[in-house]
């Protein structure tokens, strides 16, 4: 099975090997439907055994959450244990983060995975948007919000509730776009700009004095 690192928030590792299996997998959602997702199909597409997907990821419940998990850590905060959070730094992860997220929205894979779970959602006994749900979105949502508890901490942001300061910075950065995304419209032409108006606006509301101070500091220091 894969494992979960003790430092991240309930982010999956996952072994090179298994990363190339669940890109195949995702890969076959893509494209062909919940339909083409078999344990046969992607053991061939994956060039590996059954014996070996049940033993990495058990039954097709524990596939689709490890999928799901694997697409989701590709939203990174990069927080380090250890690390010195500066206005600068913490400028640069909440800027990473805003651009991921954007992208990993925008992708088709995310687009797939939506689509299905809103059409499987008046099904009884489908579990892809509870799936969704806590292996997606809420392991986004813990990272995104250990790092602005951190930026609390270090004296750079303000807050009562970090809950709704979190849910503050994810609609300044996505508003109604994957809405408008699932129904059919493009997605953003320059990710990172819009990344950066969001997080502008974030730390408008919730930066302290200490991170505009030490932000201007470092802007005269270079």
């Amino acid at each position: 099975m894969f494992a979960v690192r003790p430092d991240s928030a309930e982010m999956p590792e996952f072994s090179p090997r298994q990363n190339a299996v669940l890109e195949q997998a995702l890969r076959l959602l893509v494209q062909g439907g919940e339909k083409a997702l078999t344990t046969s199909g992607l053991a061939r597409a994956a060039n590996c055994s059954k014996e070996s997907l049940y033993k990495w990821f058990g039954d097709r419940d524990g596939l689709l959450s490890a999928m799901i998990a694997y697409q989701a850590s590709k939203v990174r905060t990069h927080e380090r244990p250890g690390e010195r959070l500066t206005a600068d730094l913490l400028r640069d992860h909440l800027e990473l983060f805003a651009r991921d997220l954007l992208e990993v929205l925008a992708g088709d894979v995310s687009l797939a995975l939506n689509r299905l779970a809103v059409g499987q959602s008046s099904r009884d006994g489908s579990k892809l948007g509870k799936l969704l749900l806590e292996h997606g979105r809420r392991q986004i949502d813990r990272r995104a919000i250990a790092l602005i508890e951190q930026g609390k901490r270090a004296g750079l942001l303000r807050f009562d509730n970090a809950d709704a300061a979190y849910h503050t910075l994810y609609g300044l950065i996505v508003s109604d776009l994957h809405v408008r995304m699932l129904l059919g419209e493009p997605g953003l032409k320059d990710n990172a700009r819009q990344a950066q108006k969001a997080v502008d606006a974030f730390l408008t509301l919730h930066g302290t004095q200490k991170q505009s101070a030490d932000a201007l500091s470092a802007f005269a220091g270079r």
